[in-house]
């Protein structure tokens, strides 16, 4: 993905919006609506970079889909929404009608389609970023907290400005009824909607290249989901005067749960795929023989990098933490290749991987031979039942042998 052009594109429309969002609110209320917006962003960030721990993808991925939800994403939403309800209320000589038809059919399409650009970008010209059912969902869930953000400015700017005309303060202010709906009740239901599209994405990035179908109905169905679920939370209001109560708790609490624990379920299958793809590389001579283990957990890891720290400083732990990241990618990506999922450049990433983690070996494995030791006793690396070479008919030798340009690694040798 060329980010320069992107980010020329997303400089431009986020000055364009700037514009639109100030005269709305005027500044005062922009300025207003600017601080409390601001408030649940870096919790909702940090619950998506958590969520990403295992194989973590790269920082600009996620800057771009925040800025994309924020700058493109709510400019082609305002337009767009604004020209719908204008047509229709012109059209229908009922600008209450309009309103609300713009808010539970047109809102939803308009917002979903525009929120999925930025994870068909990233599918698109990341695919090496963007290997499953995670990295899915921290796109999407980053793109619509981006998103959200502009759009929370624009609620809170608003109601901010009828305050000022009305003298409304304090509990009983339209702002403060505004910030405790969006801000304190609702921070995750952007998120929560487009991440549907995200997880349709995920599971299109694990289907074979060969299942066309299956690669395009998943996403198609998620961006559905996604626009139902829209639909549904912002008509809540037609459901009578406890309508938006309702919906919150028969709804989107229980799908919230349920795509928590889908995401964390998910989490724990990715850590079982590094415990059992890794030995092979052990028996290979590339990994120590405890290693598979303790990147296969998330507390040795960290323990992994407490040690670095501690013995080497935080440039240890962070190449600590790059090496978790590439023995991770290195997993999910022979776990492909044993499934007829690895693209064409099988090889060429697999050789790029290996070298990533041997250039950091001295480093690292003192770390996670550390780590391995203190959560669980040596686990021995017993051969796989499938070859380590040569499997997948990609001309490595079927002799296990460590990259030609590197030594044997004993790890009884000190």
């Amino acid at each position: 993905m060329r980010y320069g052009a992107l980010t020329t594109l997303l400089a431009i429309s986020g000055l364009v919006i700037l514009a639109l969002v100030r005269e709305e609110t005027g500044t005062e209320g922009f300025l207003v609506g600017l601080g409390l917006a601001t408030l649940p962003v870096p919790l909702l960030i940090a619950a998506f970079r958590w969520l990403d721990r295992v194989e973590p993808g790269p920082w600009r991925n996620l800057l771009f889909c925040f800025a994309w939800g924020a700058c493109a994403a709510a400019l082609i939403a305002i337009v767009a929404n604004s020209f719908a309800t204008r047509w229709i209320a012109t059209a229908t000589a009922d600008p209450s009608s309009a309103d609300t038809l713009g808010a539970t059919v047109i809102a939803p399409v308009v917002e979903e389609i525009a929120k999925a650009a930025a994870v068909l970008l990233v599918f698109l010209f990341r695919r090496r970023d963007f290997t499953g059912i995670l990295d899915g969902v921290v796109v999407a869930g980053v793109t619509a907290t981006g998103f959200a953000f502009t759009e929370n400015i624009l609620y809170l700017g608003t109601a901010f400005g009828t305050d000022q005309l009305t003298g409304g303060t304090g509990i009983a202010s339209v702002t403060a009824a505004t910030f405790f709906v969006r801000i304190i009740m609702s921070p995750f239901a952007h998120p929560l909607f487009t991440v549907l599209t995200g997880i349709g994405f995920g599971i299109s990035a694990l289907a074979a290249d060969r299942q066309h179908v299956r690669r395009v109905a998943f996403p198609l169905s998620g961006l559905l989901l996604a626009m139902g679920m829209h639909a549904m939370w912002n008509g809540s209001s037609a459901f009578g005067e406890y309508g938006f109560f309702a919906v919150y708790a028969a709804f989107m609490v229980p799908i919230f749960g349920l795509l928590t624990w889908l995401v964390i379920w998910t989490r724990q299958r990715e850590l079982r795929t590094v415990r059992a793809e890794l030995p092979a590389y052990a028996v290979a001579g590339w990994l120590s023989p405890v290693e598979p283990y303790a990147l296969g957990s998330m507390r040795a890891r960290r323990i992994a990098r407490q040690y670095a720290r501690r013995h080497a400083g935080r440039a240890a732990a962070r190449e600590v933490a790059r090496y978790e990241a590439y023995a991770t990618s290195l997993a999910f990506l022979r776990h492909r290749g044993r499934r007829g999922r690895a693209g064409a450049d099988f090889v060429v990433r697999e050789r790029e991987l290996l070298d990533e983690l041997w250039r950091r070996r001295e480093t690292a494995r003192p770390a996670l031979d550390y780590a391995a030791r203190v959560t669980a006793p040596p686990v021995p690396v017993v051969a796989p039942p499938w070859p380590v070479y040569g499997a997948y008919g990609y001309g490595y030798p079927a002799t296990p042998t460590p990259y030609p340009a590197y030594p044997a690694y004993n790890p009884y040798r000190s």
